[in-house]
């Protein structure tokens, strides 16, 4: 492990939310290791960052295998430095009535948005408590404060992934490991918002949108927070969404 390089570990770095904090994480020096459950999809990344100027790692692995996440932990923390930062960034929103969801999706949708948060930033919490720091950070939503009507699987999945957050920062605040909930309420710029709700991006000449930039941002700023004014909990919304 090269002690001299800093690797911020993006679970579910996606064309937006995920590859936005993985690019800002590069810009300030950080080597950003990547995963989807496709290394193909990760290409288009790896080159932005390199092309940057910055070092990206993409690793193909499924979160919600216990031994596939041990693997890649161990291999990171082993041939190229010590996570400084991790972000769980698996959201898995997929709407459907009470009434006709079904128990292999629900398990699905909690096996991706809650059980591989909790797999990932245990392995990774191990290591930071070793050695005395580290931040953890959790993408959220407004699922996670309420459940709305046809999202009952990832509400449950959210709130369970709040929850998570909640404990490990009581846990692991006092042994030098930041842990934060970030709640991303609000439609984001991206490719599907733009085919599938073309009203809704209309809003984006208005900043009614979030962009995903602007959320990587916050990440930042939370990562570089000093420890005697740590935030647990943050709300990220356009200035016109209602709440």
């Amino acid at each position: 492990m090269n002690e001299n390089k800093k690797v911020a570990l993006i679970i579910g770095a996606g064309d937006a939310t995920g590859g936005a904090i993985a690019r800002r994480f590069a810009r300030e020096g950080y080597v950003a290791c990547v995963t989807r459950r496709s290394l193909d999809k990760l290409q288009p990344l790896l080159e932005q960052i390199r092309d940057e100027g910055g070092e990206a790692h993409g690793f193909a692995s499924d979160a919600r295998r216990e031994e596939q996440v041990a693997e890649l932990v161990e291999h990171i923390e082993r041939d190229i430095g010590p996570i400084e930062v991790m972000v769980f960034n698996i959201g898995a929103n997929v709407p459907c009535s009470i009434l006709d969801e079904t128990a292999r999706k629900y398990f699905k949708i909690w096996e991706m948005a809650c059980f591989a948060g909790f797999l990932t930033s245990q392995a990774v919490a191990r290591r930071m408590v070793g050695r005395g720091r580290g931040t953890i950070l959790f993408t959220g939503a407004t699922a996670g404060l309420r459940g709305a009507a046809g999202f009952a699987a990832f509400a449950g999945a959210k709130h369970g992934i709040r929850a998570l957050a909640q404990s490990m920062a009581r846990e692991l605040g006092p042994l030098n490991v930041h842990v934060a909930h970030v709640v991303v309420d609000g439609a984001i710029d991206t490719a599907f918002i733009r085919d599938s709700f073309p009203e809704l991006y209309a809003r984006k000449d208005q900043d009614g949108i979030l962009d995903p930039e602007h959320i990587a941002d916050s990440y930042w700023f939370l990562h570089a927070q000093p420890r005697d004014a740590w935030t647990f909990e943050l709300d990220l919304r356009p200035w016109m969404e209602r709440w």
